[in-house]
């Protein structure tokens, strides 16, 4: 951990309900610059919320969410789009535009934040391609590359502002060994080579050992653990090694009730008495 380094991120007793479920219960810690650190835990264990609360997207119940020393759990929109321009967002599945290239793509922070000219975008968008390994691709449309392309299309769209942190959200779901280890040293090259700082959020755990230089593991709303990548590989807590090595026995539950999930706020109350009519029925 780096202790003596500038605080990026500041979370601090941060909780959010939904009902009377706390899906965040308490959280507490913090990120300095030129960390790498990976948030990980169960579905469901509120990872991908937590997120949302970091970039602004999500208002909490109670608590505080500090980036680069800034309060942001009271900004206005306006106010939160300012501090947005220091740090790019790699989505899950890439989140790319289907009407627009490759190269459009990339180049759509740029249009939308800066005054650059034409050809000064186009420059930038064929650097940041470049940096990913997909150098020549700006004039394809996401349709026409593999999955695990769109996803270092995503980062390089996120890299086109050289912002100081990168969230990315769940960055090697979906794709296999070769292409996962790929986007790990891409992380691993920015991180290390240009001092940014990285908040990923992962299940993966060969990729979060690779590329991590602090865990948090979550669980029933809070952490259950944290610590540099060989902390959490010797913990003794059971429930840690349980979900690092995934074992099927153990203290996570496999089973999740309705009674647990019902006040998730996706999730509207629907008797089975009346859901079960919306099967379909033969009929003699």
């Amino acid at each position: 951990m780096n202790a003596n380094g500038e605080t990026i991120i500041e979370v601090e007793h941060l909780v959010r309900r939904f009902g009377d479920r706390a899906v965040l219960d308490g959280i507490s810690f913090n990120v300095h610059r030129g960390e790498t650190l990976v948030i990980m835990g169960g579905s469901g264990c509120g990872k991908s919320t937590l997120l949302r609360h970091m970039i602004g997207s999500m208002k909490p119940t109670s608590g505080s969410v500090k980036l680069f020393g800034e309060e942001v759990t009271g900004m206005t929109e306006r106010e939160i789009e300012r501090v947005r321009l220091r740090f790019g967002m790699l989505f899950q599945s890439g989140a790319l535009l289907a009407s627009l290239t490759v190269g459009e793509n990339v180049a759509l922070p740029l249009v939308q934040h800066t005054d650059k000219s034409p050809d000064e975008i186009e420059q930038i968008v064929k650097q940041k391609l470049e940096m990913v390994g997909l150098t020549g691709f700006e004039d394809l449309k996401p349709d026409e590359i593999s999955g695990g392309m769109k996803k270092r299309v995503g980062l390089a769209r996120a890299l086109a502002l050289d912002p100081e942190l990168l969230f990315s959200d769940e960055p090697t779901s979906g794709l296999d060994p070769i292409m996962t280890a790929v986007v790990d040293e891409l992380t691993l090259n920015l991180t290390k080579g240009s001092h940014m700082t990285a908040v990923v959020v992962s299940h993966d755990m060969t990729s979060a050992f690779r590329i991590a230089t602090r865990m948090i593991m979550l669980g029933h709303g809070s952490i259950v653990a944290q610590g540099t990548p060989d902390e959490i590989r010797n913990s003794s807590n059971p429930e840690v090694q349980q979900f690092i090595h995934g074992k099927a026995d153990g203290p996570i539950p496999l089973n999740l009730s309705q009674e647990e999930h019902k006040d998730h706020q996706h999730v509207r109350p629907r008797p089975f008495f009346g859901a079960r009519f919306r099967f379909h029925h033969k009929h003699p």
